[in-house]
């Protein structure tokens, strides 16, 4: 009977992948004091009766290393632009220019370097624990499975399969992090 009794690993693999994709998304979006286009991607505008990315209602460019330029389309959303960056989080100040806001970046210090790696590193822990979620779902199954008649022979096997994505995903959230961290405290 325990034949017909299957885990489907590959779809917990993709959840797991899922999970580090969000924290690279994540990632993206700290500054490093480098300018980056995707900084602005949580950025979310009132527009329209409505709340949109601001990639939606504006052109981001980085002409330079310490500048983003955000051309907005519409010149009634200006202020709502400038409104929505400023409340971000970011720590940046726009400049307007009509339909142009001049976003300069300034130079990291220390301490806000120090915030910045500790953010990384709830951004890493997060993605850590929906690692775990989608174990514990999958053990969630194991016990369905055995309750079906899956042999405990087979359940070690599946257990032991279904702990070692988890580590390996554990493993490259946690080398992400270490990744992003170095990047941040970069001078």
């Amino acid at each position: 009977m325990s034949e017909d009794i299957d885990i489907d690993t590959g779809a917990l693999e993709k959840r797991m992948d899922g999970a580090l994709n969000a924290l690279k998304t994540e990632f993206a979006s700290l500054r490093t004091g480098r300018a980056s286009a995707s900084m602005l991607d949580p950025v979310m505008v009132d527009a329209y009766g409505s709340s949109m990315p601001i990639n939606q209602c504006a052109t981001i460019n980085v002409p330079e290393p310490r500048m983003v330029l955000v051309n907005v389309w519409d010149k009634s959303l200006v202020n709502a632009v400038d409104k929505a960056i400023r409340n971000s989080g970011l720590g940046i100040n726009p400049q307007m220019d009509g339909t142009i806001l001049r976003l300069p970046i300034p130079e990291l210090n220390e301490e806000r370097r120090r915030e910045l790696a500790k953010v990384a590193g709830q951004y890493a822990e997060n993605a850590r624990i929906a690692v775990r979620n989608v174990r514990r779902d999958g053990m969630d199954q194991l016990k369905k499975a055995k309750a079906d008649g899956m042999g405990e022979d087979d359940q070690k096997i599946w257990e032991d399969e279904i702990q070692s994505l988890t580590d390996d995903h554990i493993k490259r959230v946690d080398d992400a992090l270490e990744a992003k961290q170095q990047e941040i405290m970069q001078v």
